[in-house]
């Protein structure tokens, strides 16, 4: 049954592995959607393709891996709208009260309210140091967002310090701070972490908040498959 306590109703079916968004809009309801996330919907739902926020914040979610326009549906009477992530994976809710933001990986965002200010967050030498994208999506405003991951989320409450794998992170509130280190240290000990132990640059946050991380590494699979590209002889 769709979830009604928020601004959409919605339901998440077929969680962890390979979840999908069904939203359930009202008369005259608008969302946003990730260009290209429409599976199915009712024939009462338009829709048009923008640049939210204007054609600045268009570029800079295009640079952190989102597309340059977002598609905005509304509905004309009641029905239903079916949204599917890239990948395989789950779907997270969360809802901006208005003075917590949320920082989303990179190509992590599915769909949001209308009053949601989508934007990029440059992490500068963070980004290059970690190897992972070089923007977040932040997300400001107040309203519904729903974002993805690649395997199962997890929710981790934080007080104080934690640290986590950087291809592993999903998403935070903007009440914990963070910085990218070294496992073990800048140090001979730290790289020998690194390169026998197979663990490397972890993210570590500072704070109170909650935290989504993902129970699968994409950059894991992607280098098991990556022997067995077929190539020229």
């Amino acid at each position: 049954m769709p979830v009604k306590n928020n601004e959409i109703a919605y339901e998440i079916t077929h969680a962890p592995a390979y979840a999908s968004l069904r939203l359930c809009l009202q008369p005259n309801q608008t969302v946003f959607v990730e260009s290209g996330g429409m599976a199915a919907m009712d024939s009462c739902i338009n829709m048009k393709s923008k640049v939210q926020g204007g054609l600045m914040k268009g570029l800079g979610r295009m640079l952190g891996g989102e597309s340059l326009f977002l598609s905005e549906f509304t509905a004309v009477s009641t029905g239903d709208l079916y949204i599917s992530p890239g990948v395989p994976g789950d779907i997270q809710h969360y809802y901006l009260n208005g003075t917590t933001g949320l920082m989303i990986q990179s190509s992590g965002f599915v769909a949001s309210s209308t009053t949601v200010e989508i934007d990029s967050k440059f992490q500068g030498f963070k980004g290059f140091f970690s190897g992972e994208a070089l923007f977040l999506i932040k997300t400001t405003g107040r309203g519904d967002i729903w974002f993805s991951s690649y395997g199962a989320i997890v929710e981790i409450p934080i007080a104080g310090d934690y640290i986590v794998d950087t291809g592993y992170i999903v998403a935070f509130e903007d009440t914990l701070n963070y910085s990218v280190e070294m496992l073990g240290g800048l140090s001979f000990k730290g790289l020998r972490t690194g390169i026998l132990g197979g663990e490397g640059l972890v993210c570590r946050f500072r704070g109170n908040g909650r935290l989504w991380v993902q129970s699968r590494k994409l950059s894991t699979l992607i280098n098991f498959l990556n022997p067995f590209r077929p190539t020229k002889d």
